[in-house]
């Protein structure tokens, strides 16, 4: 994963939270599972990427309604469902750093699938969180990021792969279910974004 990008510490101070990769409860992470695997198996590949794309310009748009001297603040909002207690008080600029490092794991991921080659590693949720201390420069790595993950086996003939890769929530998962961890990551996020501009009476 590529490192973050950040500016100036931050002085924030987080309530009491549950520790990064602590994961789901355990009845919400059975039905997360239920859920996803079954839309993974019904969406087609031009459906994984049309979402990939809907969720971005969803984003995109919910970005420009945010003011610059916000973007950085941390809101605390009610953890809604597939979110992990740990991240529910983060800016908007520390979510779109959480989805720039997502987005690029993801393709390089779809990419190595692809060519018969097992990601080196393990997935963490842990290890995907974002720095307090993300400014500006994150908007433009967030478009590049969404821009590689729509790129990801473009020319493949078919994101079947027998090689598979685990993911901590979902299990193994081969490219075309990695494609589509994209854009429902996109989406779960998206929510988030809302949730945090809410918060910001933005």
């Amino acid at each position: 994963m590529s490192s973050p990008i950040h500016s100036s510490p931050s002085s924030s101070v987080s309530p009491h939270l549950a520790p990064p990769g602590a994961g789901l409860p355990p009845p919400e992470l059975w039905v997360a599972r239920v859920l996803f695997n079954l839309r993974r198996r019904l969406a087609s590949r031009a459906a994984a990427e049309a979402q990939i794309a809907a969720e971005r310009a969803r984003i995109e748009a919910l970005v420009g309604r945010c003011d610059l001297r916000h973007a950085r603040r941390p809101v605390l909002i009610k953890r809604p469902r597939g979110l992990e207690d740990s991240s529910r008080q983060w800016s908007v600029y520390m979510t779109l750093e959480h989805l720039r490092i997502v987005n690029t794991g993801v393709a390089f991921t779809i990419r190595e699938l692809l060519a018969g080659r097992v990601p080196p590693g393990v997935v963490s949720t842990a290890a995907l969180k974002p720095s307090p201390d993300i400014d500006e420069r994150v908007v433009s790595a967030f478009h590049a990021s969404c821009d590689q993950l729509l790129r990801a086996g473009q020319d493949a003939p078919t994101l079947v792969t027998k090689v598979r890769h685990p993911h901590p929530w979902f299990g193994l998962l081969d490219a075309a279910g990695w494609k589509f961890l994209g854009g429902f990551h996109l989406g779960l996020h998206r929510g988030q974004i809302e949730l945090i501009l809410k918060g910001l009476a933005v």
